[in-house]
């Protein structure tokens, strides 16, 4: 008997400890994790003197990198762990045709926007691979009001889906996390 490899989904806003737990979880799992920023960061090295405010020009290509690695990945047959802060209209689409081959598990990082935004000024100043992101104009938005984490648009798909509250740990905690992504597919797919 064959089984379907599991997609487990890392979404919500940045800052919200998606990558350390995506991170936590692949380890506990045994299975990779392709984090969206590491593919995006990867791509920086080659391109001196990029930046990344405004119409970033290494977004799409990132992307679509991220997806097409996760889809060799889940056909190859392997449980993969997948981390990003797209918001529904980017995750859907690139989710929808995974999901023919494997089963999806969304797990929703949150945590208040003061946490939000004490993490995103640390990683700022503290990790030089940053600067393959817009930290510093993501916090002048929040500043200006222009940006809100509560408006953030969770996908959308019909799969299982758990939300973590990050603030301290996590809640539910990572044995619970780990149950809820190997649960057996009740609809026969």
């Amino acid at each position: 008997m064959h089984l379907r490899p599991t997609l487990a989904v890392v979404s919500g806003p940045p800052a919200t400890g998606k990558t350390t737990l995506a991170r936590a979880l692949a380890q506990h799992l045994g299975c990779p994790a392709i984090l969206r920023d590491e593919i995006k960061q990867g791509m920086v090295m080659n391109f001196p003197g990029h930046n990344a405010n405004g119409d970033d020009p290494l977004n799409i290509p990132a992307l679509e990198a991220f997806f097409a690695t996760l889809a060799v990945l889940l056909q190859a047959g392997t449980t993969v762990v997948a981390e990003a802060a797209f918001q529904d209209r980017l995750w859907r689409p690139g989710l929808e045709p995974l999901a023919e081959f494997a089963d999806l598990r969304i797990i929703r990082c949150t945590t208040s926007a003061s946490t939000i935004t004490r993490r995103i000024t640390e990683r700022a100043h503290s990790d030089g691979h940053r600067v393959a992101h817009a930290d510093e104009a993501l916090l002048a938005d929040m500043k200006a009001g222009v940006y809100d984490p509560d408006r953030f648009v969770p996908i959308s798909l019909p799969a299982p889906s758990l939300l973590v509250d990050t603030s301290d740990g996590y809640a539910p905690g990572m044995a619970e996390i780990e149950r809820f992504v190997l649960q057996p597919d009740h609809d026969g797919a």
